[in-house]
This record gives C-alpha cells, structure tokens and sequence, in this order.
C-alpha cells in the first residue's frame, strides 16, 4: 500500500423574488433547443478517499453516495495538489505551462507572484463566459482565489452576480471597516466560518457571530436556482468546506447547537450542503435537465495536499444528469479539471475560439454511454514538478514510477523506478515523449511553503494551507 434563516440584510441584498486558441480537442455537439443547466459543486481540500462512495467507512457521506448511485462516478480525476491552479485549470480548460498557474495565488509559480494586478478574466476565456455566449446566467458561490482583489477582479472573470469568502482584510471595497470575525489577524485572513467576511457583486455585506458562511453562501446558490429556474444557468458552487481551521459545525441533530470542528464533521456538514442543493433541483423540477458536477481542487490537508502525488490531486468526481447520464455507472475513464469547460462547452453547444489551445476533452460522449476511450493520459503539476499516468502508469513529481495494474485507489501499487524490464522500459519512453509537450517551468523562486511543507513531511506533520 501507498502511502435557516435568513437574517434580514440578506434578504434584502437578494435580486428578484424569493428567498434566498482555440486549437479545439473536439468539435461541439449542435445546441438543442432546451440546453441543459449547469451545477459545479467545488470541494475544497476534499481527496476521493474521504467519501463513502469511494470507499470511507468513517465518513457518513449519505447525499453524495445517494447521487453517485444516480450519477456516474469516475475512479481517477485529477486536478492539482493546490487550490488556485486547480480552479485555473477548471475555469480555463488549459494547463499551467499555458496559463502560468503552477501554484497557489501569489506564490512563485503564479502569475500573481510578481503582478499582484494580474486579472484572470482578461487574461484567459473563462468556462461562465464560454456559456454566457449562448444565454446563460451564470454565478460564483463560495471560494474565488485566483488573484487580485476579489470585489475588482470577479466581475472581470464575467460572473454575473457573485456571493464570496473575501479571503483578505485589507482587499475591502474602499472605505469599508471590516467588522467580522478572523481566521489569522495577523496575517490578515478573515473568516470564511462564523462571523464570516462576505462580498456579493463588489459590496461588503455585513456578518454577525453567529452567521455561519457556509450557510450564507448555500443560501445564495439556492437563492440563484430560484431565481432562474426559467432559463439556462451555470452556478459554480465552490464550498469552503471541508478545509480547515476545524472549527464547530452547526449540529444538523440539535437545532441551534454546535458539533466540534474535526475533518469528519467539516465532511459531513459538506455532504449536507450538497444535498440541501440537490433537493432544491428537485423542488424545483430542475433535476432531469441540470448537469451537476460534483469534484475537489486538491487532496485532503495533511494526506496528500501540497504534494506532487496521486494523493494530492487524486478528487472525487460525480456527474449527474438523468435526462443524460446513466445512473449507476462507475467509469474507468481518466479525467482532468481541464476536461470541465469542453465538456459543458459540448453540451451547451457553445462555441471555443479558435485562437486559444484548450487541453481539456469532451466528456460528453463518456457521459451519455457512448463508446470509445475519454483519452490515453491524464496531467498535473505544482511550481516545477509533474505527475503523469495513463491507465496501468504513473509518475509522481518526486521521480517515482508505479506500475498500478488495475487499481486506482493507491493500494498495490508497484514502485518500479529502478527496474529494467522492457515492459516499464517501454512505458516510460511513452511518458517521456509525452511530457516534451508539457513542459516544466523554468528559473522559478523556490516556494518557501513547499519547501517547508516537506521539511514538515519529513517530520511526521501534517501541515495544512
């Protein structure tokens, strides 16, 4: 083995009624009259091993593995060990020797490391953009982290209305006095949990104590289907949860009581939100016709993330759409976060240009039980080291080799760095030419987190970021 209520200032910031180049890897399907809606839900620090549905026996992760038995459940999904390039990669279909995004927002191996100005939005054709071209609404929920002042730079990633964690105190909209809770004061990190710091299309918006953000930000994200249940949509829901701090969890047994904060209760109160998400696609008879993406950015803190492993980028991923995709169906297909935009560009029928590489492919086909293979290797990476496998294959960013026969879960994995045999010989020629069209940056600043992020690996830690 390998090792409730909604309190009165929301209601009030609520719009409507209710509460609450491109060298294209595939050709777009033709728009049908009634396009289907789009649900992201984005775990954050959430590795594929911590749900039931993909083996827990800890975890009580009822929603997700009631959906995964409804949807279709991939064994092997990639995305990055560290969140901002993940949600590059999700947001743009492309890797990071494209976008520069080898690292978390401002550090080295981020175009913000050195530009704090730099914006997303104009610099990359962003996923909501691609599916406002044919009419959607599209809406940010959660976590942005991708640079920049968030109450500026969101809008430019051309999210129609957005309701966010603003991650830094001092990146405020001008003139505001933060009154809310804090993560690191020192640092300057406010809360995104209890007495949380929020901004809903650039406005500061207000918290008390016992304003939970998780809560507040699912509001928002069911406040949105409801307000645009008659007409195509994209909510990119990307959670806070279950990253840390590990702090109480509103208790879903007791009514205004707290469960203690640990990375199970933060799973669990996850695995709520989603179905309370879920249910409202129901109530509102959105289900049959709204493709909901459920995957995470890294693996789980302290087991996998920050590191170039198949335990740092190795996610859940679970797509549901019963008008569309078989339920039930495990499949073996490879997956990366650069497949999202393809995928839901093929779906929608809307139109890639023609003038930027898009690396992701279509799912659409895997989706809907055609046959033929998604493709032959999936890619990550973290600041100059890179991971690659196919379906029996890996190599980690350290240099090690695996021969994985059929397993996808890191169990009986076979390190065969320093065998000779011509079977693995021949494997990692085929890797080798691969990674020549995937190039490592090069001259980057040492990352002072990752570096010592390994001194504390070495030491038995396990640190979180």
């Amino acid at each position: 083995m390998r090792t409730g209520i909604l309190p009165p200032w929301f209601i009030s910031l609520s719009f409507g009624v209710g509460l609450w180049g491109c060298t294209s890897i595939f050709t777009p399907a033709v728009a049908s009259d009634d396009p289907p809606n789009f649900v992201i839900i984005l775990a954050d620090d959430l590795g594929a091993k911590e749900l039931g549905c993909y083996g827990n026996t800890k975890h009580h992760t009822q929603n997700l593995d009631l959906l995964a038995g409804q949807a279709m459940r991939f064994r092997t999904c990639f995305a990055t060990p560290i969140c901002s390039s993940s949600r590059v990669m999700l947001l743009t279909g492309r890797y990071g020797f494209r976008t520069g995004w080898y690292n978390f927002t401002g550090r080295p191996g981020s175009p913000t490391h050195k530009n704090p100005d730099y914006e997303l939005g104009t610099a990359e054709i962003t996923l909501d953009g691609v599916l406002q071209q044919k009419g959607y609404t599209t809406a940010l929920a959660g976590r942005w982290l991708c640079g920049g002042n968030e109450y500026l730079r969101v809008p430019k990633a051309s999210f129609n209305e957005y309701f966010i964690w603003a991650l830094w105190g001092n990146k405020l909209p001008p003139g505001v006095r933060y009154t809310g809770g804090w993560q690191d004061r020192a640092a300057g990190v406010t809360s995104c949990y209890w007495h949380p710091c929020l901004l809903r299309d650039g406005r500061y918006v207000p918290t008390g104590p016992k304003d939970y953000g998780p809560d507040l930000i699912c509001d928002f994200a069911i406040d949105f289907l409801r307000r645009h249940r008659n007409k195509p949509f994209l909510l990119y829901y990307a959670m806070n949860l279950p990253h840390s701090p590990y702090e109480p969890t509103p208790d879903l047994n007791r009514p205004g009581g707290e469960r203690s904060g640990n990375l199970q209760s933060y799973v669990e109160y996850m695995d709520h939100l989603v179905g309370r998400v879920v249910r409202e696609l129901d109530n509102l008879n959105l289900r049959e016709k709204t493709v909901l993406l459920f995957t995470g950015d890294n693996g789980t803190a302290g087991s996998g993330k920050a590191d170039p492993t198949e335990s740092g980028v190795r996610v859940p991923l679970i797509v549901s759409c019963p008008e569309t995709v078989p339920a039930g169906a495990v499949s073996d297909e490879l997956v990366d976060l650069t497949d999202v935009l393809p995928t839901l560009a093929d779906l929608a029928g809307a139109p890639l240009s023609k003038h930027v590489t898009i690396d992701g492919r279509s799912l659409a086909p895997t989706l809907r039980g055609q046959p033929g293979s998604h493709r032959d290797w999936i890619f990550s990476y973290l600041h100059e080291e890179r991971i690659l496998r196919d379906k029996r294959w890996l190599l980690e960013g350290d240099g090690r080799f695996f021969d994985c026969g059929d397993r996808r879960d890191g169990f009986g994995y076979v390190d065969v760095s320093d065998s000779d045999r011509p079977q693995v010989l021949a494997a990692r020629k085929r890797f080798e030419k691969i990674l020549k069209n995937l190039p490592a940056p090069r001259g980057l600043q040492p990352c002072p987190y990752l570096e010592r992020h390994k001194a504390q690996e070495r030491g038995g830690a396990n640190p979180d970021a």
